[in-house]
């Protein structure tokens, strides 16, 4: 569970260094002026040859593959809530890297989805654990009842 859990928040950081990176991009590269697919090739070149941009699609690859690998080991009622914590993450990330103000009311949202995120994982560990196996890998039977 530790381990999940690090790798969770390692993921988390990349994701969060990703958005900061993608919005610094983005904003270097500038708004479409209009809706054409000139201007959306303009951009989305313009997005292919910026390093901002670049390694925000690279972070959020490895978080991807964070993802994957976590998705593969735990339940995803326990995993996905807790990719919730990017919003977390991202806040505090958007205040120092981006100068962002950030205001009591978002505050209180940060908070509600870190206590949401705790809840989840104290369900995890409240979980029933599954029964003891036999030498043999039978699992003891509960009673001496045997299903029909």
């Amino acid at each position: 569970m530790a381990k999940l859990l690090l790798v969770l928040i390692i993921g988390l950081i990349f994701e969060s260094v990703g958005v900061v990176s993608l919005k610094k991009g983005i904003t270097q590269i500038g708004d479409m002026k209009q809706v054409s697919a000139a201007e959306f090739f303009r951009v989305v070149k313009a997005g292919a040859t910026n390093l901002s941009v670049l390694l925000g699609v690279f972070c959020e690859a490895v978080f991807f593959a964070s993802l994957l690998m976590l998705i593969s080991k735990s339940d995803i009622s326990f995993l996905w809530p807790l990719t919730g914590l990017s919003f977390v993450f991202a806040t505090f990330a958007a205040m120092w890297f981006l100068d962002e103000q950030v205001s009591p009311v978002r505050w209180v949202g940060v908070m509600c989805i870190m206590l949401g995120a705790g809840l989840i994982s104290y369900s995890e560990h409240a979980k029933p654990k599954p029964a003891a196996a036999t030498a043999s890998g039978q699992p003891q039977p509960s009673s001496g009842h045997s299903p029909r």
